[in-house]
């Protein structure tokens, strides 16, 4: 099973993909979740300890790594470097494990854009490829806003693409682009996650601001997510109301896309 999350800058993205991960852990799952935020924060939602905080590090911020792999340093425009490096010994390597869940932080190309042309660019897109052809249980993609590390070639390994969106018209519109967007590389398998559901008028205003997506589950406003935040602690151990959608949602996944075994 391998999700990707999407949606606007700041809608819940890398909570969902920390409840996810978790609750598939919790279940016995075998659980790769990946950080590709320039800003990576999914290690701390998971709640990992300062010693492992302080091992994960970017993919796309190692450069003695990057230039090995490649032949050219990062950052190296118009230089002759290989397309497709190895990168099968990366997952293993530079992640780590917490609670049943093994991260992996790729970070992301910051100068030159999303097309850019460049050894670190070339790295973080044949790992990427890597990944959606491992044989891991679960595998939990906390993208980016928007589908940049998708393509047409690795599109049909992603068993669906979940957009978080709150009770916002902002948040639908930046939804509707990224539908738009996973339309355009042949992605048909989305669905929206709704974040801090206050009560049926939110909910109410999702369905009535459609933009031809299902609505997969939903998330509350839980003051406890800011709450396990500042204590360091994950919120799937301290807010029973998230723990208990996010396997509501966990069910859905599963009942929309079957898995051999469950």
């Amino acid at each position: 099973m391998k999700i990707a999350l999407s949606g606007k800058g700041g809608v819940g993205k890398t909570t969902l993909a920390a409840l996810l991960a978790q609750t598939y852990a919790e279940r016995g799952r075998a659980v790769l979740a990946v950080d590709s935020d320039p800003s990576p924060s999914l290690a701390r939602a998971l709640a990992f300890p300062d010693d492992l905080l302080e091992a994960l590090r970017p993919i796309s911020e190692m450069d003695e790594l990057i230039e090995e792999r490649t032949g050219a340093k990062p950052g190296a425009m118009g230089s002759f470097f290989t397309l497709n490096p190895q990168v099968d010994d990366i997952p293993e390597r530079f992640s780590a494990v917490h609670d049943g869940v093994r991260l992996l932080e790729m970070g992301s190309v910051e100068s030159g854009g999303s097309g850019c042309i460049c050894p670190e660019s070339a790295m973080l897109k044949t790992l990427f490829t890597h990944l959606l052809f491992r044989d891991d249980d679960v595998l939990i993609l906390d993208m980016y806003a928007g589908v940049e590390h998708l393509g047409r070639a690795t599109v049909d390994f992603v068993d669906a693409l979940l957009i978080v969106v709150e009770p916002t018209r902002r948040s639908l519109g930046t939804a509707a682009q990224i539908k738009g967007l996973a339309e355009d590389i042949g992605l048909q398998s989305m669905g929206l996650v709704a974040n801090r559901i206050r009560g049926e008028e939110d909910l109410a205003f999702l369905e009535q601001a459609a933009i031809d997506l299902p609505l997969v589950g939903y998330l509350p406003e839980d003051s406890l997510v800011v709450d396990a935040d500042r204590r360091g602690e994950s919120v799937y151990a301290l807010a029973p109301s998230m723990r208990e959608a996010a396997a509501r949602i966990a069910d859905a996944i599963t009942e929309a896309m079957p898995v051999p075994g469950t």
